[in-house]
């Protein structure tokens, strides 16, 4: 294949984080009104509320689970949960890609549970879920490996009588894949990731049986300023209304509204699903009829509907496809791939 392509994608963002901007994304779009004032001021405490009711509503999240806007992106999500909750009872890992792997060090090496039980799983694999006591031990995992691109195929294998707390890194799962949260009891995600929203912020949400546990256990180790949700013993309810621990930027927060109102404008989370999935089928259907390349996945039921390589995975091509990503440009870019491994084919075997 010597000829070039005839078309190049439209928009050629392919990238898992930040992800690509919506369709028809324009920063003349954005509402500046809240911009140079304080986010504790009543416009700008109005806009992140309405930045988290609009998660909610988007989402479909439960209507007495509380959702808040947290320090450091999605990292800083689930090291809040996993300082401030774990330790009240054991806890299942759950790792088959680089950030449940993260996850693993901070408890295991950093936080040094004795009673944490890491069950674990090679890149394009997940573990057998079957091992997991989710009726009697606390459980953190990814529902979507960003790095693997192998993610848990339902909710089945959480206990729905359940003791401990399910606790759920989301980040690339959110707004892209449907999430039972009857069975889920901490969700978090990041903006940079599915709707393609700046970075810096983590959302954090909370069932009841999570909010009982933050009012009912204190951990032995201190805890910074950051990863305080409580206080006297009680929820601090104003992190979950926009009462943000440190000061957030007002410019990322109206991106990530700008966001949620187009999800809304297209049909929600039915719509966003349906988007990724066909997607994903443009990139699983070149997949099947190339023989020089393969998904790292190796059961089509636990296949991502986005395709995984990362710095720490084997060796790989990363295409993102959630919702903000059109069709056309993915259909336009697997002949670019395939023209690529035609050159590179073809200099090996000059070299030869």
């Amino acid at each position: 294949m010597t000829n070039l392509p005839a078309a190049r994608p439209r928009a050629p963002f392919f990238s898992s984080g930040p992800c690509a901007k919506r369709p028809g994304w324009s920063l003349a779009n954005l509402k500046t009104d809240s911009l140079g004032r304080s986010h504790r001021a009543k416009l700008g405490k109005a806009r992140l509320k309405l930045a988290i009711d609009l998660t909610r509503e988007v989402l479909d999240v439960p209507a007495d689970y509380r959702i808040g806007i947290v320090p450091a992106s999605d990292t800083g999500a689930v090291e809040m949960v996993l300082w401030s909750m774990l330790g009240a009872r054991p806890v299942d890992m759950l790792a088959w890609e680089s950030f449940g792997e993260g996850w693993v060090t901070d408890v295991v090496k950093q936080l040094k549970l004795a009673d944490a039980r890491v069950i674990n799983a090679p890149y394009g694999e997940l573990p057998d879920l079957s091992q997991v006591d989710t009726k009697n031990r606390d459980v953190v995992f990814t529902w979507n490996g960003t790095t693997s691109g192998v993610r848990v195929p339902n909710a089945d294998w959480i206990a729905a009588d359940r003791e401990g707390l399910t606790i759920c890194d989301a980040t690339s799962a959110a707004f892209a894949q449907r999430m039972d949260f009857s069975k889920l009891d901490v969700v978090t995600f990041s903006w940079q990731k599915v709707l393609g929203g700046e970075a810096a912020h983590g959302m954090l949400i909370l069932s009841p049986r999570a909010v009982e546990r933050l009012e009912s256990y204190k951990p032995a180790w201190p805890l910074p300023k950051i990863f305080r949700m409580t206080k006297g013993g009680k929820l601090i309810e104003g992190i979950f209304e926009g009462e943000t621990i440190n000061t957030p930027s007002m410019l990322a927060v109206e991106d990530y509204i700008d966001a949620l109102e187009w999800a809304k404008s297209i049909g929600g989370l039915n719509a966003l699903v349906a988007k990724a999935d066909a997607n994903a089928k443009v990139i699983l259907d070149w997949v099947a009829k190339t023989p020089w390349i393969a998904n790292l996945a190796k059961d089509p039921a636990t296949a991502s509907n986005d395709i995984g390589a990362y710095r720490d995975a084997p060796p790989g091509l990363r295409i993102w496809c959630g919702a903000t990503v059109e069709q056309s440009d993915l259909e336009a870019l697997t002949p670019w791939l395939d023209w690529a491994f035609a050159q590179e084919k073809a200099k090996l075997a000059k070299a030869a």
